[in-house]
């Protein structure tokens, strides 16, 4: 092999010795930055885990409805509770991948002031702890009207809240999903009223 072959066969050696001493040295020797964009906003988080514990309240007054009841409204109960099943698993992945926790430790803190819950710390439809148990010990019609006006409260607030995210949102899966709850809860919300005039009552009471 002549001498100019094997003076080019070491120049390209060591350039690529010198390239791969420069990769590797090179976290060394720059600082490297990556940007990292959040799976939820801080609104979104917020949102989602107030929405979470929204719908966890309703699966709680579906699970005190007495077996008694007419079979229209155990329908509707069945259908609301499909849905918000799905929609709290749904809810609780978002969460996860973003490493939040399940519950809100500052609930409703979300919304800015000016609106009507801001300095709230209830989610609006919620229903009590004395609600619950007279609907545990209710029966036939009386189990009925109650969890339906039970409903319809909490149905309404729970509109309310996406009505309010919407609003501040920019896109994204978690918009449309509160759009996809006002869209079903405003339907079923017009179930129950026919069904509780049906039965000689109202919204409230």
């Amino acid at each position: 092999m002549s001498r100019r072959v094997l003076l080019g066969v070491g120049a390209a050696a060591s350039v690529l010795f010198l390239l791969a001493l420069g990769a590797a040295t090179r976290p060394l020797i720059i600082s490297e930055t990556t940007t990292t964009v959040p799976v939820l906003t801080p609104t979104e988080i917020g949102f989602v885990q107030d929405m979470t514990g929204h719908h966890q309240q309703a699966l709680a007054m579906i699970d005190r409805l007495a077996a008694d009841v007419d079979p229209t409204v155990q329908r509707l109960a069945d259908q609301i509770a499909d849905a918000q099943r799905i929609e709290i698993g749904m809810m609780l992945g978002w969460l996860r991948l973003a490493g939040a926790t399940p519950t809100n430790p500052h609930p409703m803190s979300w919304m800015p002031t000016g609106h009507h819950t801001a300095a709230s710390t209830t989610m609006p439809g919620m229903a009590t702890r004395a609600d619950l148990d007279a609907l545990a010990q209710a029966h036939g019609t009386d189990a009925e009207t109650m969890f339906l006006r039970l409903m319809y409260r909490h149905h309404q607030g729970g509109v309310a809240m996406a009505q309010a995210f919407d609003e501040l949102s920019t896109g994204g899966p978690v918009e449309q999903a509160a759009r996809d709850m006002i869209s079903t809860q405003s339907q079923e919300s017009g179930i129950m009223g026919l069904l509780l005039t049906e039965r000689g009552a109202t919204t409230t009471g």
